[in-house]
């Protein structure tokens, strides 16, 4: 009996001691955890402070504000001497685009902060009621017809291009669709015929309102995209081929366009009326030589050459920048591509890289055109150089869109270190 309380009272007391040393234990593993945690939580903010700026994001950021600021002094060189003497202020244009600015800036930063995957649920009402804005310069008392197209609108005190607008909205539409069809790229039923078939019909919308530049702007992005997205070559050059035939035959159709078409094959012979503005943009290019005339210094644009504050406007650079400042300003928009790849590249989902691939193709596609026609070597379209011409509605849009661009390079790289985080926790643990 006694012997049985002795073996009792040891029995408790080694079962208090180990309770208490569970204790313990949970204590102690408690304290390890949150200080692993402080540490986790320490190393994740400084991860997000180091890999949420990469320098595609930056390179972005300061190419796109350096073409801005620019583009501004420039349009001001460009319009001032064409308002001097008249009704209007010689700021009255620059002033105009630099309230669009201040608005493109501030959508940018809109468009920067948000996630861009939420935009993808409005995508296609987003792209529905761009279309519907297509009509809206068809409309008396609405639209305006300028240089032989009917492409703007005209709301009170208001202007703008609804085509501006329908190219960043079928971007974000081309790129969801792409998502959605990501395991059938190889598949032309699936992939190439729907996405190039939404190129077409905003290619379609723009030719109605005498846009071509736009419109084979509209086109060529999507096949870019197609591209990227890793769609068999045979399906794009198909689809290429097709587009091309029918440009071929809106430009036959019309007497005016072919003739403006034809033109530029023999700029000096037609320098006197079909091919007169190429010819001065080609004598501003020369008048600036290497290092250019200097800020202001343009005499083109005292009358000689038309449009030299929207389409023309690289003659201008070219003039008084000369051929060191156009290769700069070409340098800038061949960066703004290179990184626009990048982030696309880096971004951590299908819609990212295509959203990021379709922005920077349309920059380029649209610079190359633009330039292209300013240098004669393809026809002028119209088009306007980004960040550059004269227009609210391309300097607004642009800016969202390079704010799009932005948030993918961002979101990339921060979204890729939250991911390997782990992965490499468990490297560390197993050495």
């Amino acid at each position: 009996m006694g012997l049985a309380l002795i073996k009792g009272d040891d029995l408790a007391r080694r079962r208090r001691a180990a309770i208490e040393k569970g204790r313990e234990s949970g204590r102690g593993s408690r304290r390890h955890q949150d200080s692993r945690s402080r540490e986790g939580l320490a190393g994740a903010l400084r991860r997000e402070q180091l890999d949420t700026a990469p320098l595609s994001y930056y390179a972005i950021m300061v190419v796109v504000a350096v073409l801005v600021l620019l583009g501004l002094v420039m349009l001001l060189s460009a319009s001032a001497a064409k308002n001097v003497g008249g009704d209007a202020s010689p700021y009255s244009m620059v002033l105009k685009q630099v309230m669009w600015t201040a608005l493109g800036i501030l959508g940018m930063l809109i468009a920067m902060r948000v996630p861009y995957r939420s935009i993808r649920p409005i995508a296609l009402p987003a792209a529905i009621l761009g279309f519907a804005l297509m009509g809206l310069p068809f409309v008396d008392g609405v639209g305006k017809e300028v240089n032989d197209a009917r492409s703007w609108v005209n709301l009170g005190p208001i202007g703008f291009q609804p085509s501006e607008i329908l190219k960043i909205l079928v971007i974000i539409l081309a790129a969801d669709m792409v998502a959605r069809r990501e395991r059938s790229v190889g598949d032309w039923r699936v992939m190439a015929v729907p996405v190039a078939g939404l190129g077409g019909l905003a290619s379609a919308a723009c030719m109605a309102q005498g846009d071509v530049g736009s419109a084979v702007v509209l086109m060529a992005v999507v096949m870019a995209m197609l591209l990227f997205s890793g769609a068999p070559l045979r399906h794009i050059g198909a689809i290429a081929g097709a587009s091309a035939f029918v440009l071929l035959l809106v430009i036959v159709a019309t007497p005016r366009r072919f003739n403006r078409f034809v033109a530029f094959l023999d700029v000096e012979g037609n320098k006197d009326y079909l091919a007169y503005q190429s010819w001065q943009g080609l004598l501003s290019i020369a008048n600036g030589g290497l290092t250019g005339s200097g800020i202001g210094g343009s005499r083109s644009k005292l009358g000689y050459l038309p449009l030299a504050h929207s389409d023309f406007i690289f003659a201008i650079v070219a003039d008084e920048l000369g051929i060191v400042g156009s290769i700069a300003v070409i340098g800038g928009f061949g960066m703004l591509v290179w990184f626009g790849i990048q982030a696309a590249l880096a971004a951590p989902d299908r819609f990212g890289q295509m959203l990021a691939a379709g922005i920077a193709s349309w920059f380029g596609l649209q610079t190359l055109v633009n330039v292209g026609g300013v240098v004669a070597i393809m026809p002028v379209t119209g088009i306007t150089l980004p960040f550059f011409s004269y227009g609210g509605s391309s300097m607004s849009t642009s800016l969202v869109a390079a704010g799009l661009l932005l948030n993918v390079a961002r979101r990339g790289v921060s979204e890729r270190s939250a991911v390997s985080a782990p992965a490499r926790r468990r490297t560390t643990k197993a050495r």
